[in-house]
């Protein structure tokens, strides 16, 4: 496998027609950008080029990025700016609930960018956020999109004082290739932070984690990677195309056709994930709300 070198641009493969979207039409999609605005939010749906976000939006839903825009890291996948951050706004768990209220939603998604240059790496605020939401929003499904904390105990614990009821910590690759494609993560601490999310909760949460193909990965090493998520107690999973967001990042090495994605969601429900999503066009949020948790929970 050729080596990466993300700091000489290359052309990027023509597109294969499986990957290509058609713009929506919807009022929903001006509506949800003009709250956006009003509310002064940021989302991954836009600060990481995602490119489901028109889908999204038109259907009036998007994934909260919290702690502000600018990221501690630089991972060779992601369009989210690298850059010394601001300090957190107070308000910003109130205002999030409010969009939350506003759009109606009944299954939200939190997501926020590394903030190592915080003790807790932003653990509290996640934690006063997805109190907020749910203090406006009783009843609503509360899923959280979390860094790794650099794996420390007291900030894990902080977020699920809150009581989320999903965890999400992308692995994002498999091991080979998680020193070239994730900055500062490494492998074994994500399976770290979601195996001690397992132990602490139990069954009373979901964790959730999310592998980007088409980085030069085979069916072996994905396979291996996800055995090594139900080993750590990982329960839903997502399996999505990496998709090159500018020519400064990761060039995709292969696009991987739907029936192979067919055929890796079948391999993954074979290995106990209670629920899969595997696709061209899955990212870890996209339509999250179609996973329904059991009544009670």
């Amino acid at each position: 496998m050729p080596a990466f070198n993300i700091a000489e641009p290359k052309p990027r493969q023509r597109l294969p027609e499986w990957l290509r979207i058609k713009l929506p039409t919807s009022d929903s999609f001006s509506h949800t950008r003009a709250l956006l605005d009003e509310l002064k939010l940021h989302t991954v749906c836009e600060s990481a080029k995602c490119p489901n976000h028109w889908e999204c939006w038109s259907k009036g839903t998007a994934t909260f990025m919290i702690a502000g825009d600018r990221c501690t890291r630089a991972c060779g996948f992601c369009a989210v700016t690298t850059a010394k951050p601001l300090a957190l706004e107070a308000d910003e768990p109130a205002r999030v609930a409010e969009a939350t209220r506003r759009m109606r939603l009944r299954h939200v998604v939190i997501t926020a960018v590394a903030r190592d240059d915080l003790a807790d790496g932003g653990a509290d605020h996640f934690r006063r956020t997805i109190e907020e939401v749910r203090r406006l929003n009783p009843g609503i499904v509360i899923e959280v999109l979390v860094p790794d904390f650099n794996d420390r105990d007291e900030a894990i614990e902080s977020v699920l004082a809150a009581d989320p009821h999903i965890f999400n910590h992308n692995l994002e690759t498999v091991r080979r290739l998680t020193p070239a494609v994730r900055s500062r993560a490494t492998y074994d601490r994500s399976l770290s932070v979601l195996r001690k999310v397992k132990a602490r909760r139990g069954n009373s949460i979901y964790t959730k984690s999310g592998l980007m193909l088409g980085l030069g990965e085979t069916p072996e090493e994905l396979l291996l990677a996800m055995k090594d998520l139900r080993n750590a107690g990982c329960d839903i999973l997502t399996l999505g195309q990496y998709l090159q967001p500018t020519l400064k990042h990761l060039p995709v090495l292969e696009f991987v056709p739907p029936e192979k994605f067919k055929e890796y969601g079948e391999q993954a429900r074979q290995m106990g994930f209670v629920h899969v999503a595997s696709g061209p066009m899955v990212r870890s949020s996209y339509h999250a709300d179609e996973f329904s948790l059991p009544a009670g929970m």
